[in-house]
């Protein structure tokens, strides 16, 4: 690292290590912001589209069916920033054809590890607070059984960790947080803030976290999954929406050299204004695409209840139907436990679905046959306008 590049104090200092190399450790937030008209007319924005979104999902008679494919798109693009190569279809085959643990799908089960993460630590919210300790035991989940895991999960570095291209060292490296005993003084000062009354906007304040805690990187490997999930367990725990429909990883995946540029820049140049610019107009972005998603989940939720209305069961039917909406792929055995039904019956409803063309099964096997609602996953991943 290169401490020339480093021009400001604004956001933190480069120190020499004892070791010799250098390593950049973030001031305590908050920072001093300028409040530019734009950046005051960007909080304004994103805090109306995160309204609408609530205000939406406040009409929804099943708004807790949605959350669930939310959860694991932002899995699969979350883990794409970090060059993980699995799809929302893969995702959803391997949790439906429950793959052994033992299976080489590393990507898929990255993937998966995600889910159970945000699933972790969203439930543990009830129970214990955003803060270090829960950090570490949802790093650990993160990475149990995936490259990774023998990297000291769910404990902090005890460690210089650094970022750059493959091959980097720390003297090549692009930027190397804090050395091991600086980090644990700026983790303390983070908990510090996330716990403290603040008269800044909460928005700003999600976006100074997600900041502060990628300057830290106070982990070997996960860091940047673990920052993102911050910003949504942050938007839960302060109230912002009632359910958890909002996540930043398809913006941050979208702009992925500006997403690190700007993270960067802070560091380098102090340049905070453009880094919650950047972080507010992807709330604004995100919290619109969630819109027309919930918008298009319902009307496909509708047009299909509508399909199997005149049926036989047809109580039984729209259950599945809502089902799907939570699980676009799935087996007969994931709907029989879903409905708590017999087997048999949910096999009729799958058979039945699929002669309304709402299903089509796509393994071609006669048995362990898996399931998909093409028009439901084509939305969550963005395909139907």
């Amino acid at each position: 690292m290169k401490p020339e590049d480093f021009k400001t104090t604004a956001a933190g200092e480069v120190i020499q290590s004892r070791k010799g190399y250098w390593a950049f450790i973030p001031d305590p937030l908050p920072p001093s912001i300028g409040w530019s008209s734009a950046l005051i007319s960007a909080v304004g924005a994103a805090e109306r589209a995160l309204g609408k979104l609530d205000s939406l999902a406040g009409t929804l008679p099943s708004a807790h069916i949605l959350v669930r494919p939310f959860i694991r798109r932002e899995a699969v693009l979350s883990s794409r920033i970090e060059g993980t190569r699995a799809s929302l279809n893969d995702i959803y085959i391997y949790e439906a054809t429950q793959l052994s643990y033992l299976e080489s799908t590393t990507d898929v089960r990255e993937v998966h590890n995600y889910v159970k993460a945000l699933d972790y630590g969203l439930e543990r919210l009830s129970s214990l607070p955003v803060s270090l300790r829960l950090i570490r035991e949802m790093q650990a989940v993160l990475m149990e059984g995936v490259r990774g895991e023998h990297l000291t999960s769910g404990e902090f570095r005890q460690s210089q960790n650094w970022i750059g291209p493959p091959g980097s060292t720390l003297e090549s490296a692009r930027f190397v947080p804090p050395p091991v005993d600086a980090m644990h003084k700026a983790l303390d000062e983070l908990e510090r803030f996330i716990h403290s009354s603040s008269d800044l906007p909460r928005l700003v304040q999600a976006a100074l976290i997600h900041y502060q805690f990628e300057a830290i990187h106070p982990f070997l490997d996960g860091n940047g999954r673990i920052g993102r999930l911050l910003i949504i367990l942050l938007i839960t725990e302060w109230g912002l929406l009632s359910q958890p429909w909002l996540y930043l990883s398809a913006y941050f995946e979208a702009y992925r050299k500006e997403y690190y540029d700007h993270l960067l820049a802070v560091s380098q140049t102090g340049a905070w204004e453009a880094w919650l610019d950047f972080f507010l107009k992807g709330i604004h972005v995100q919290a619109e695409d969630a819109v027309a998603q919930i918008q298009r989940l319902q009307q496909t939720r509708h047009t299909y209840h509508d399909l199997v209305k005149n049926e036989r069961a047809a109580d039984r039917l729209i259950q599945a139907i809502d089902v799907l909406l939570e699980r676009p792929i799935l087996s007969i055995r994931q709907l029989e436990e879903a409905m708590d039904i017999p087997y048999r019956s949910a096999q009729r409803y799958i058979e039945k679905l699929e002669q309304l063309s709402i299903l089509l099964e796509v393994t071609g096997r006669s048995r362990n046959r898996v399931y998909q609602a093409k028009t439901i996953l084509a939305i969550l991943e963005g395909e139907a306008g």
